[in-house]
């Protein structure tokens, strides 16, 4: 399944025009970070391509058919969404927050069946949150309500999966899990596209990425030709360098920031052509 955005365009009324002709292709399988300094437009990028918003120009397609002609519970029996926590509100236990994820595969008037059930507590155990299946979502952290959402989303099966700053709440092991099951789905045929404000995880786990710009534009690519220190440093205004560390068989890469891109005298003596360092 391919997921496109052809020249896509938006602004709210009376406002500057956020976006500027974006273009992103998502094909099977791909793992897609979008990446931006905050104020760029990253959750309203997403908000557009899954027709939450509408482009004042431009066009998000699906299998090459416009996503505006295509019915909504066609689309969300193909495409999960992953809101941020802080948008979320809900008093029901964990376990049936998660169910509700099953609509689009059940009809009006059928229930869930015990299948269903035992397919929440399946994700859930994957995403080792098996201990909030009752505890209610008004009483969670911020970290374990994202983890409930991700969970919710999985549910549904999709064949896209589209997450807003999923590891922003979490912690270092339930970033890394989170991180772990994007790579893994991908493996499975899944496409999944997430915005971050971790560079990092850009780097390591994607294989495309889109870099918005505060002026609206975008640079979508392979991830080693679009996360570069000349293009973070074009986005962020920030110098940084590219470091490579080597663990056993295993080569990790990291952004490290320098300073502020209108500070000048900056050292360059380990910094090679491309801004990369070893260690």
């Amino acid at each position: 399944m391919k997921l496109e955005i052809k020249d896509g365009c938006f602004g709210y009324p009376k406002q500057r025009q956020i976006l500027h002709k974006i273009n992103l292709c998502a094909d099977t399988g791909d793992l897609i970070a979008i990446l931006g300094p905050n104020g760029a437009g990253k959750t309203t990028l997403l908000r557009c391509m899954l027709g939450f918003l509408k482009w004042s120009a431009g066009e998000t397609l699906l299998d090459q058919k416009n996503l505006k002609q295509i019915p909504a519970k066609t689309i969300w029996k193909q495409i999960a969404y992953v809101p941020q926590a802080k948008n979320f509100n809900s008093s029901c236990r964990a376990e049936e927050a998660i169910l509700l994820g099953r609509n689009a595969h059940l009809g009006i008037f059928s229930q869930p069946k015990q299948s269903d059930l035992e397919l929440v507590h399946a994700v859930m155990n994957r995403l080792n949150i098996g201990y909030l299946a009752k505890k209610s979502c008004s009483e969670m952290s911020g970290g374990e309500l994202q983890m409930v959402l991700i969970a919710r989303a999985l549910i549904t099966e999709p064949k896209i999966l589209v997450l807003d700053e999923p590891e922003s709440n979490l912690d270092f092991r339930n970033q890394l899990i989170i991180l772990e099951t994007m790579t893994e789905l991908t493996r499975q045929g899944i496409t999944c596209i997430f915005n971050t404000h971790y560079p990092d995880h850009a780097l390591r786990r994607s294989n495309k990425a889109l870099l918005l710009n505060k002026n609206g534009t975008a640079q979508f690519g392979n991830t080693s030709e679009i996360i570069t220190p000349e293009q973070i440093q074009d986005a962020f205004q920030v110098k940084t360098m590219i470091h490579k560390i080597k663990n056993q068989n295993q080569t990790y890469y990291s952004i490290l920031p320098l300073e502020l891109a209108d500070i000048s005298n900056i050292s360059n003596k380990s910094i090679s052509k491309d801004g990369r360092i070893s260690c």
